[in-house]
């Protein structure tokens, strides 16, 4: 069916192709998400995620449809990036598809309605159509004074709504968002987080792929150190690697295809730099079973995926894992957290 509505998809511009997507979602009646096999089912920061394949953050930003992606196939959500403040990003066009190279471009500026829209569509869906966990991401205002601040009022507004909260400071299209990856710089925002909540859910920090070793050590010493639930690698990239599509001089984070070897490469960093002390979660160019297994097997106890949707279609998410049960049994795993790790460790 997604390969007959591509084309016409195609024809509009991405943002609105992406609008169209979220208003065919909105018409459909929330559907029973099917029972994941039990060699999916991982037990992981506390909360219990029926199929390792999530839905990044991105495609549902204001959380107008996260409770109808579990019938899609996924086994957690969550949506955002979420401000505190509505605003509207950086202009248009400002969403690109790069179809030679199976890849998206966005300089997207944490466009959102901003924390009381998101709280009050969550509030309105009752937990039971939660068949996963619900993560909220959340970032700060373009213009705020004081952007620690603005996470501590995300955190403190939406964490009593959330199964986890992701701290994003890995965006690069807010300017100077990625200097709170710096160590004294995120051990004050991730410190400050926590305090809003400390019997809160599980939180979760997002970094960025275009990181030194020495970044990366710091991050994965202060992330254990402030008692981080999982860290998430990674978001878009700002580096290029050789691209065929006539939209690869736009500026922004590039997510997809060619993210794939450096976003792996990232997961194993940090897999290394943590030595297992805290758990991670791969995104970056996953588009197939055999991807998802890759970066489980490199030491991610979940997936999350988003660009690949553009190419692949929504059920996406059910084709992964379908084809997880058979790379399980393959390598005669009992479980998909058996796995986690074993090209690593």
């Amino acid at each position: 069916m997604y390969n007959l509505a591509r084309p016409l998809l195609f024809a509009f511009d991405a943002e609105s192709a992406h609008g169209l997507s979220l208003a065919a979602l909105r018409l459909l009646p929330i559907s029973s998400a099917r029972r994941s096999p039990p060699e999916l089912s991982v037990n992981f920061a506390g909360l219990h995620f029926p199929s390792p394949v999530g839905l990044a953050p991105g495609y549902d930003k204001n959380a107008e449809i996260f409770a109808k992606a579990y019938g899609l196939g996924f086994g957690f959500v969550e949506i955002g990036t979420v401000t505190p403040l509505p605003q509207a990003g950086n202009p248009r066009p400002r969403l690109f598809r790069l179809v030679e190279d199976r890849a998206v471009i966005n300089r997207m500026g944490f466009n959102n309605e901003g924390m009381e829209a998101a709280a009050s569509r969550i509030g309105a869906i009752a937990r039971q159509h939660r068949v996963g966990p619900l993560g909220i991401n959340i970032g700060a205002n373009k213009d705020s004074e004081d952007r620690i601040a603005d996470y501590e009022k995300a955190m403190a507004r939406l964490a009593p709504l959330a199964d986890y909260v992701t701290v994003n400071i890995s965006s690069p299209n807010t300017p100077g968002l990625r200097a709170l990856q710096d160590k004294s710089a995120l051990d004050d925002l991730l410190l400050r987080v926590r305090a809003v909540a400390p019997d809160g859910p599980p939180l979760f920090l997002k970094v960025a792929p275009d990181l030194e070793p020495a970044d990366i050590d710091d991050i994965a010493a202060v992330a254990i150190e402030r008692g981080i639930d999982a860290l998430i690698i990674s978001n878009t990239t700002i580096t290029r690697p050789p691209l065929q599509s006539s939209h690869a001089t736009e500026a922004g984070g590039l997510s997809g295809a060619p993210l794939k070897s450096l976003a792996q490469q990232r997961l194993t960093d940090f897999r290394k730099a943590t030595g297992g002390r805290i758990g991670l979660i791969g995104v970056g160019g996953i588009a197939s079973a055999e991807d998802a297994y890759a970066r489980i097997r490199a030491g991610a106890s979940l997936v999350q995926l988003y660009s690949a949707l553009v190419y692949e279609g929504p059920y996406l998410a059910r084709r992964i894992n379908k084809g997880l049960i058979e790379l399980l049994r393959r390598d005669g795993f009992a479980n998909i957290s058996e796995a986690v790790g074993v090209d690593v460790d």
